[in-house]
């Protein structure tokens, strides 16, 4: 970040650099700089801030505006500031540097020293940062993003200001604190923490009349405008004030002791406001599962207690498991996650919570155990298991009460003395948890509310959370740090079944592991129900396994047990079953998509939905960890989760509404890349698309090249695969026309392989669709695809063909087309007036209509070239300077590369090499600006080296034929050949 700069978002939106505020500019402007600024430097995608701008209805322009945006950021404040990471931005922060950073890190300060027991710093530090507060956050910023994370942050402040305050009652300023808390209780009237602290305060400050006088209207204004009463806190500070309780009034602090972490000894605490703390006799509990998993492996460490030798130490873990692999990666993230707890210093002195998930079947709670045990021995004053039961097909998730009453109960508290109310058990959990150093496992968690009221308040403590949820709340709001479990890598499956196995079994099949590695898609779950079988029967050979997997042919047979938790189907569902219905269809219609990943507008097709929507239905898919995102916008599921879609999609949707999904899926990916594919549709002849379906959301590109590129680079796996798919389930017009679409993009990156298979697709799709202008349009391509590969006598055959049946359909802009294609091809075998015939041809038979501009300037570009070639270089020049006027009639760089090639071509050859090389050098970087084929790239290269030579230049030839050497060699085109001849000769 550049040097000075300052950020605020406590309050209004503004920058400084140096001393000098930033004039930010329009409202929307600031909008982006404060996304950017709140997403604490994490990347946050092009999307979330079109989303936070706009909201669910933002215009057309909206990216385009959100990048113009950034770009005028970056020249206010820094170039650097802003950085781009894959598609969307990030800027760093720091307490030196953002209002909010400042105040977070004041928190944790505040939180520190009340840990230590001062409460003096604690105040003082609160105050500081309450002061940066310069009014509503993000004042001035209007929409739905903005009001969430304004009130977010005003709970924030509001937390802080209460804690502020009972420091300072704690210190005896009771009498100065009734002021601010009686305009507190005026600002917030059903708000009872403040006025549970005024009726304090009062109460200290001999006002006894006004405390329950305070206490009293609170009664009537919840009754007339909530009908209630006040809760348990109030309540019992009214009782306590009716009795004069002398325990609320001031006693002086317990010394600090030193050898308790540094906390206040147990014996002595001030009171609080509610001067209550938790009762820590009785019997010893029984633990918080009750019928939960029993320590049947080696004994955990159990260390004495740091707390008072009076409370019970559970010991609850789970033993780890015997075959316990790999996640080495996983282990030392969650270490250094770890030092967070025990590293001395007060910033890093915070309670961390390790939200560990992944898929169903991935081994989240065998990593999480397996951990636990690792480490138990550093919190000597407990370590809990509870089974949240969040996706439990067998019972409902446990109430965050009931898991509080578990682990009170653990450490010895009486059950008969537990209060009734969530909101007092959690105080009573955080109050015994201070101090201590405490280790506690959630397993199987639903969702960040269930844990939430589970997290310790005080510092020393370690929160490991599993959850097939991502938690992204708990991530966001709590700081939790996660750890995701991604499958096994190849050489950990591998080790996981020797060790169930054993090594010599699976030494002597390698083949055959490898398969069941490559079939269970390496998920823990499903290798261990194979292992599971071959372990009870040890004289079958593991290939037998092998046959088994592959007469399931991909589905989940081969998977199932009897035990729902061993069973992968069954182990699934469970993730399923708790999807809201709309993300439950998105699941299975994704199964529809061919992969290997799908885009939000690619699955907003799919699923007949608008973005918005689709982007919340994904979002919950992620969080649910039945598909992820390894990309930014990127969205996969694993193979197994698949197959399961699938089985839902064969069982549940009507095989109608399953086609109307191909139905859109394929006219999103057509539409699209004709989009993407514009400057080439420009000099060729376009077909009439399948029209659009209902509820398509193509891609749009307006006109951007680079985007445009980029696009079909992302899409170019599932673009084949869409080809292949609409040929095998009967969308043939679709299959045809998505293959003339890509087969530009397929064609300039010289995967021939890839472009023959998907052509050979689309012509068997014409021919069963009985259409012959389809067939010709396939052969014209194939053409073109054997002329770029360097097949001039294929391409020559399949050209000629797409004319004759062009000719018979009338069509006479694809003929003229076909005639200058075959003229390329002509020249490459040396029957130059032959292409010259054909390029005329072209100019001849082409209609005289607005839409063939360009493709007129091709045709009469090639005129020129063939007379160049032959010797006619003045000729050439008329052809080819007439041809450039229409290619500038439409700014298209496209189309006037190639002919400022030809050009340059004529200057050379007529002596003129300095014209020639500004010629060439110009079309080349017209080219590249518009995203043409790298192949014709290689022409205008090898161009420029030959006249850098004729101007007497040798090393400049040589760098512009390597150059162009290195793109044909890339391509594996048979070109490459005479520039490594040229370069030889060049010595």
């Amino acid at each position: 970040m550049g040097h000075g700069l300052r950020f605020a978002v406590l309050g209004p939106v503004r920058a400084w650099s140096g001393s000098q505020e930033v004039r930010l500019g329009p409202q929307q402007r600031q909008a982006v700089l404060a996304v950017l600024l709140l997403g604490g430097g994490s990347q946050v995608p092009v999307h979330e801030l079109v989303d936070a701008v706009w909201g669910e209805d933002p215009p057309a322009s909206a990216v385009g505006s959100v990048r113009s945006h950034v770009y005028r950021l970056r020249r206010l404040l820094d170039p650097s500031l802003i950085r781009s990471v894959g598609d969307g931005y990030l800027i760093e922060v720091s307490p030196r540097t953002l209002d909010l950073a400042a105040f977070q890190e004041s928190l944790a300060r505040a939180a520190s020293a009340r840990a230590r027991g001062d409460a003096k710093a604690a105040a003082l530090i609160l105050r500081e940062a309450l002061a940066l507060w310069q009014g509503p956050a993000l004042a001035g910023i209007r929409g739905e993003y903005a009001e969430v994370r304004r009130t977010r942050l005003e709970k924030l402040r509001m937390s802080a200001l209460e804690t502020g305050l009972a420091a300072e009652l704690d210190l005896g300023a009771h009498t100065e604190a009734v002021a601010e808390l009686t305009e507190l209780v005026a600002a917030h009237p059903l708000d009872e923490r403040f006025r549970e602290m005024l009726m304090l305060a009062l109460y200290r400050s001999g006002r006894q009349a006004e405390a329950l006088a305070a206490y009293r209207q609170a009664q009537s204004l919840l009754a007339d405008e909530l009908g209630v009463d006040p809760g348990p806190a109030l309540r019992s500070m009214y009782e306590r004030i009716v009795r004069a309780d002398t325990a609320l009034m001031l006693t002086a602090p317990s010394p600090v002791d030193d050898t308790t972490h540094g906390q206040a000894a147990t014996h002595a605490q001030p009171a609080g406001p509610t001067g209550t703390g938790p009762t820590e006799t009785g019997p010893t509990g029984t633990g918080p599962t009750g019928t939960g998993p029993t320590e049947t492996g080696p004994a955990e460490p159990v260390p004495q207690p740091s707390a008072s030798p009076r409370v019970p130490v559970p010991a609850q873990l789970p033993s780890g498991l015997p075959v316990f692999v790999g996640r080495q990666d996983a282990l030392e993230r969650a270490e250094r996650l770890l030092s967070r707890v025990t590293d001395a210093s007060p910033a890093a002195s915070t309670v961390v919570i390790s939200a560990i998930a992944g898929m169903a079947g991935v081994g989240k709670t065998t990593f999480a155990v397996h951990w636990a045990r690792r480490i138990a021995d550093r919190f000597p004053d407990g370590r809990l298991f509870l089974d949240l039961r969040g996706f439990d097909p067998t019972g409902t998730p446990v109430p965050p009460e009931r898991a509080l009453r578990m682990v009170l109960e653990a450490f010895g508290v009486p059950p008969q003395t537990l209060p009734q109310d969530v909101e007092a058990l959690g105080a009573r959990y955080r109050t015994l948890l201070a101090g201590r150093r405490v280790l506690l496992l959630l397993d199987n968690a639903r969702d960040a509310e269930q844990i939430r009221p589970l997290l310790p308040g005080a510092s020393g403590s370690l929160v490991i959370v599993t959850s097939r949820n991502r938690l992204s709340g708990l991530i966001a709001r709590d700081g939790a740090q996660p750890i995701h479990l991604d499958v096994l890598s190849v050489a950990e499956a591998r080790d996981l079944l020797a060790r169930r196995l054993g090594h010599e079994r699976v030494a002597a099949e390698p083949e055959a592991v490898e398969e069941i590695v490559e079939r269970c898609a390496r998920l823990p779950l499903a290798l261990a129900v194979l292992a599971a079988r071959a372990v009870t029967r040890p004289a079958f050979p593991l290939a037998a396994l092998v046959d088994e997997l592959r007469d399931s042919q991909g589905s989940l047979e081969a998977f199932t047990d009897t035990d729902a938790a061993a069973d992968v189907r069954a182990v699934f569902s469970w993730s399923y079953q708790a999807l809201t219905p709309p993300a439950a269809r998105l699941f299975r219609l994704l199964a529809v998509h061919p992969g290997p990943d799908v885009s939000p507008r690619a699955a907003a097709s799919l699923a007949g939905l608008t973005v918005p929507v689709t982007r919340r239905l994904l979002t919950e898919l992620t969080q649910a960890n039945l598909v992820d995102e390894p990309a930014p916008g990127r969205f996969a599921s694993h193979d197994l989760l698949r197959a399961y879609a699938t089985e839902l999609a064969e069982a549940v949707d009507d095989p109608e509404d399953l086609r109307a999904a191909r139905h859109r899926m394929f006219g999103h990916y057509l539409h699209s890349a004709c989009a993407a594919a514009e400057p080439a549709l420009l000099i060729r002849h376009r077909i009439t698309l399948t029209p659009l379906s209902e509820g398509v959301r193509p891609e749009e590109f307006v006109r951007s090249e680079e985007r445009a590129s980029a696009w079909f680079a992302t899409e170019q796996a599932v673009l084949l695969a869409a080809v292949r798919q609409a040929g095998a389930t009967g969308f043939d017009h679709h299959t045809w026309q998505l293959a003339w679409a890509i087969e530009h993009h397929l064609g300039g990156r010289g995967m021939w392989r890839e472009l023959d298979i998907t052509l050979h697709t689309a012509m068997a799709a014409a021919r069963r669709l009985g259409d012959p202008t389809a067939e010709a349009h396939v052969l014209r391509g194939l053409g073109q695809a054997e002329r770029y590969a360097g097949r001039v006598k294929e391409a020559r055959a399949y050209l000629e063909q797409a004319i004759e049946m062009f000719r018979e359909a009338g069509d006479m802009t694809a003929l003229a087309e076909s005639h200058r294609q075959l003229g390329g091809v002509l020249e490459r075998q040396g029957e130059l007036e032959a292409a010259l015939h054909h390029a005329e041809l072209c100019v001849e038979l082409l209609p005289d209509t607005p839409e063939n501009g360009r493709l007129r300037a091709w045709a009469r570009n090639g005129v020129g070239w063939f007379h160049a070639l032959l010797g006619r270089y003045e000729e050439a020049l008329r052809h080819c300077w007439a041809a450039l006027a229409l290619a500038q009639e439409y700014g298209d760089d496209f189309t006037a590369a190639p002919i400022l090639d030809s050009i340059g071509y004529a200057h050379h050859h007529l002596g003129q090499y300095a014209e020639a090389i500004a010629t060439y050098e110009g079309a080349l970087a017209r080219y590249r600006r518009a995203g043409g084929v790298l192949w014709y790239e290689s022409e205008f290269l090898t161009h420029i080296g030959d006249s850098q030579l004729g101007a007497g230049r040798p090393d400049a030839a040589r760098a512009a034929w390597t150059e162009a050497l290195d793109i044909l060699e890339r391509l594996e085109h048979p070109d490459a050949e005479s520039v490594r001849a040229k370069l030889r000769r060049l010595g």
